[in-house]
C-alpha cells in the first residue's frame, strides 16, 4: 500500500528542491556520533519552527538503514498500537520502503500490535520526519507505529517486545521518536515543565517520563511512543541518552507567552 504525503506544502515544502535545500540547512554540520543510535527524539511541527532541532538531531545521529518510527496519535482514528506493514510512504522527490520483513516480525511479537493504517492516513508526526531521514540516507526503510495507548502496563509490554525482536533481528535497527513538547504555555514555563520530562527521557527512565508528564501536566503530545521507545532501548541495552538541544516556537516567531518547546535525545 502506498502512502501520500498529507501535509507537504502546509509543514514542509512540497517542491523537491527546495524541501532538500531546507532540510540540509537545518542538518548544517553537526558531527556524526561514533557510538550507533539505538533512538533518537525529534519534534513533528512545521519545519520553520521545529526543523532545526530536527536537523540538528537527526544528523548528529549514528543511524541504522532500517528505523521503526514511533508517534502519537493526534486523529484518535485506528488502532491503538497501529502498524503500518506493507507498501511504502512517498514524499516530495521520492519514497520511503517500509521494511515488511520486520514490520511481520513485529506483528507476532505481541498481540497489542495491529496491521492498520486507519491511524496513519492522516497523521503528521511520522511523515514530517521521513524528508529528514531519507535525505540523510536514501536506502532507509521503514516500520510506522503510531501509538494511542494510555496504559503504562501496555506501552511497557509492547516496548520491551520490539526491543526483544530488534535486539535478536541479526542486522541493526534504530528507532526514531516523534514528539513535541509543551504547548500553548509561556517560553519560561515550557522550559521549566520539559526539563522535568527531558531529565526522565535522558536518564532511561521510561516509568519516570510518564509519571512527570502526568503528574506535571506536561503537554508532551509523544509521551507514549516515547515511553514505549525507551522500553525498547533498554531491552537493546542501551546505557546512555544526551539532550541534543531544545528550542521553543517563541524563539521564532517572537511571541514567547504562547509556545511549542522541541527537543532532540539521542540514546545509545
Amino acid at each position: 500500500m502506498l502512502r501520500q504525503p498529507v501535509v507537504a506544502g502546509r509543514f514542509y515544502d512540497d517542491n523537491p528542491t527546495r524541501l532538500n535545500e531546507m532540510v540540509d540547512r537545518f542538518m548544517g554540520e553537526s558531527q556524526q556520533d561514533a557510538a550507533s543510535t539505538l533512538l533518537a527524539m525529534v519534534p513533528h511541527a512545521g519545519y520553520i519552527f521545529s526543523g532545526a532541532v530536527c536537523g540538528q538531531t537527526l544528523a548528529k545521529a549514528n543511524l541504522a538503514d532500517t528505523i521503526v518510527l514511533l508517534g502519537p496519535n493526534h486523529t484518535g482514528r485506528g488502532e491503538r498500537f497501529s502498524v503500518w506493514n506493507e507498501g511504502s510512504w512517498n514524499i516530495p522527490g521520492g519514497s520511503v520502503s517500509v521494511d515488511e520483513e520486520l514490520a511481520a516480525k513485529l506483528l507476532e511479537a505481541t498481540p497489542l500490535l495491529s496491521a492498520d493504517t486507519a491511524a496513519h492516513t492522516g497523521e503528521h508526526s511520522l511523515e514530517v520526519i521521513l524528508p529528514f531521514l531519507h535525505r540523510l540516507n536514501p536506502k532507509t526503510t521503514i516500520v510506522p507505529i503510531a501509538i494511542s495507548a494510555f496504559e503504562f502496563d501496555a506501552l511497557q509490554q509492547v516496548g520491551e517486545s520490539i526491543g526483544a525482536v530488534l535486539k535478536s533481528l541479526g542486522r541493526p535497527v534504530s528507532i526514531v521518536v516523534s514528539s513535541d513538547m509543551s504547548h500553548y504555555i509561556s517560553h519560561d514555563q515550557a522550559k521549566e515543565k520539559d526539563t522535568l520530562a527531558l531529565d526522565a527521557a535522558v536518564s532511561l527512565d521510561p516509568r519516570g517520563l510518564f509519571s512527570t508528564v502526568r503528574e506535571h501536566e506536561i503537554s508532551m503530545c509523544g509521551v507514549l511512543p516515547m515511553t514505549t521507545g525507551l522500553f525498547a532501548a533498554l531491552a537493546m541495552g542501551a546505557t546512555k541518552g544526551d539532550l541534543v538541544t531544545y528550542a521553543t516556537s517563541g524563539e521564532v516567531s517572537g511571541d514567547f507567552d504562547q509556545v511549542v518547546g522541541y527537543a532532540g535525545v539521542l540514546v545509545s
